[in-house]
């Protein structure tokens, strides 16, 4: 069996609550409640479901979604692309902090339904793109932001060269929100801020995760 409908799949297999580091944003996301949270990669890969990384709210999208919430400078009147957006978090926060536009753009089509659920539950209004950007030249944006994408080494690799390419073709300002994962690049990032982000224990092995902020130089 293959899901067919995404957006019902979401609503039956998430509930709202409040990001613990930004609780004035809800998300729709799993908890011990549903199936979603129990499934294995081989029930997820039947039902023909992607790893479901936009039923959580990871440590460093939660990050960009404190940084920009206290510092709507950063956001205000401007385009914003929120790159591997899973939940659509940072781009839900971008616009509550007065960005003129924000994109969620995920690879997953479940995580673009899951942003669109997500930005309408807290009354603002995202678009999203399932395009992989990585292989395109970007423009009409003012701000990146990349929650949680150094996770392993492929990623981080296609990652860094994808910013390196757009900074030189036309610079564009970037922020990252990450809890130094494995393959956190050490350069080339200067350093804004810090958190102790709550996260789930099951997906972090601990109840809290130590997160910055940067900006990418």
């Amino acid at each position: 069996m293959t899901i067919t409908d995404r957006r019902k799949f979401i609503l039956e297999q998430t509930r709202i609550h409040p990001v613990p580091h930004a609780p004035s944003i809800s998300l729709h996301l799993a908890d011990e409640s549903v199936d979603l949270w129990r499934m294995g990669e081989e029930e997820l890969e039947e039902l023909g479901i992607p790893s479901p990384f936009w039923a959580f709210a990871w440590a460093g999208g939660q990050a960009l979604a404190r940084y920009i919430l206290d510092n709507p400078e950063v956001v205000q009147g401007k385009r914003i692309l929120d790159f591997a957006s899973g939940s659509g978090l940072v781009a839900i926060a971008a616009m509550k902090a007065g960005a003129a536009s924000a994109i969620a753009a995920d690879i997953d089509t479940f995580a673009s339904d899951a942003a669109l659920i997500n930005a309408a539950q807290n009354h603002v209004t995202i678009k999203v793109t399932a395009e992989d950007l990585l292989e395109s030249k970007l423009d009409g944006y003012d701000l990146i932001c990349c929650g949680d994408v150094f996770y392993d080494p492929d990623m981080t690799s296609k990652v860094l060269s994808w910013l390196d390419a757009n900074q030189r073709a036309e610079p564009i300002p970037v922020l990252v929100g990450d809890p130094q994962r494995s393959y956190f690049p050490t350069s080339r990032l200067k350093h804004l801020q810090t958190y102790e982000i709550p996260v789930q224990r099951e997906l972090e092995d601990n109840e809290t995760k130590k997160t910055s902020v940067y900006a990418f130089v």
